[in-house]
């Protein structure tokens, strides 16, 4: 019988709508995707449409226009994703953008935000990176000055996945820079006809060529008090540092699918092949190989699902889902190494799917909190 990679946490309901989303990528994303590799962005439209089939928001509340179901809703469409490299849209950050709106923005800023996300109509971004801030947010410049009626931003971000296409941006800003951490809000800009606001270029990166990874730029930009997300200066760090589970785990979810697709693609791939008068899957070396890969898989199944129920049930804690995010990057940079290794040189062109997960692979260990800093995280909590 053929290895099953189940997962503990879904259901009937759950199944029918992991079709809804796999046609949905097949039909629409799929055939777009080398268009939107070449030009770094899917568009505007396929954000739309998924926003219009209810795929965007799933785990927000129909109170406030998302789809009124929980994390393993949004699992089910990141992991789809990941078994076919579909990277341009960037749906994970978009759903964290709208827990931030969630979780500790006003009534009003709910109200706002929330409907349009859910429909595609706002892209969502959060911008922290900056030139020479990475991991350590609290020495980023980017500076909000308090003005009669709002605040006026100055600076520079870099890195921003949805950066070119974002329709509403949570910007990381100092409001006051001597306060450390404590000085540090989170301001919330809509982009359109937005003076002073700047995209520049969507960056050139080795993989993710769909996902419109962009600098932004902020001179003289001018935001209402009432954007200020909370509505109270100073809770930017604390805002951040809440929702890092909830991001961490997609990574490790995402990781762990991509692993699966990857398993799938070499195993059909290595059963075509032929080589010395057999298929590469006759191979004791490609058995043996292979076995290792459904190991790591399966194994790492059942950690990754525990996770999500524990997400789901609102015990995920900070340490546990580094784990997590540090497990899952770095076994998915080894076990598409290896699936790689199996297509010869094949693997090495980008027209092959699994040259494009190996380089699109690389970043995981780095986005979210690089390795080293999952394991710091991990150390402090023994």
């Amino acid at each position: 019988m053929p290895i099953q990679f189940r997962r503990s946490w879904t259901d009937p309901d759950l199944d029918q709508y992991r079709d809804t989303v796999v046609r949905f990528l097949e039909e629409e994303m799929q055939p777009e995707d080398e268009a939107a590799r070449k030009r770094g962005h899917v568009g505007h439209e396929m954000w739309r449409k998924a926003g219009a089939l209810g795929l965007l928001c799933t785990d927000i509340p129909e109170s406030w226009g998302g789809g009124g179901g929980d994390f393993r809703h949004e699992a089910v469409l990141y992991e789809e994703m990941a078994r076919r490299s579909l990277t341009g849209m960037n749906s994970s950050v978009h759903s964290i953008v709208a827990h931030y709106f969630l979780n500790h923005g006003t009534e009003e800023q709910k109200r706002r935000y929330l409907p349009r996300m859910a429909t595609g109509e706002l892209v969502g971004a959060i911008a922290m990176t900056e030139p020479g801030t990475g991991s350590d947010l609290q020495g980023i410049r980017t500076r909000a000055e308090r003005t009669d009626s709002g605040y006026l931003i100055n600076g520079s971000k870099t890195f921003i996945s949805n950066g070119f296409l974002a329709g509403v941006v949570l910007v990381v800003v100092k409001t006051d820079p001597g306060l450390g951490a404590k000085g540090t809000s989170i301001l919330i800009v809509e982009t359109e006809n937005c003076p002073g606001y700047r995209v520049g270029r969507v960056l050139d990166k080795i993989g993710l060529k769909a996902q419109d990874t962009s600098e932004l730029f902020f001179d003289d930009v001018r935001v209402g008090a009432e954007q200020l997300l909370g509505g109270k200066e100073g809770q930017g760090f604390f805002q951040l540092m809440a929702d890092l589970p909830y991001e961490r785990l997609i990574i490790g979810l995402t990781a762990l699918a991509a692993m699966e697709g990857a398993y799938q693609i070499t195993l059909d791939y290595v059963r075509e092949r032929q080589a010395f008068g057999q298929t590469v899957a006759d191979f004791q070396n490609t058995k043996f190989k292979l076995a290792e890969v459904a190991t790591e898989i399966q194994v790492g199944r059942a950690f990754i699902d525990r996770c999500v129920e524990d997400l789901v049930a609102g015990k995920l804690d900070t340490a546990t889902a580094s784990m997590a995010k540090l497990w899952g990057s770095e076994a998915q940079g080894r076990v598409i190494d290896t699936c790689l290794q199996l297509f010869g040189g094949y693997g090495y062109m980008n027209e092959y799917l699994i040259g494009r997960m190996y380089t699109d692979a690389r970043i995981q260990r780095i986005y979210g909190g690089t390795s080293e800093i999952m394991k710091e995280v991990i150390s402090r909590a023994m």
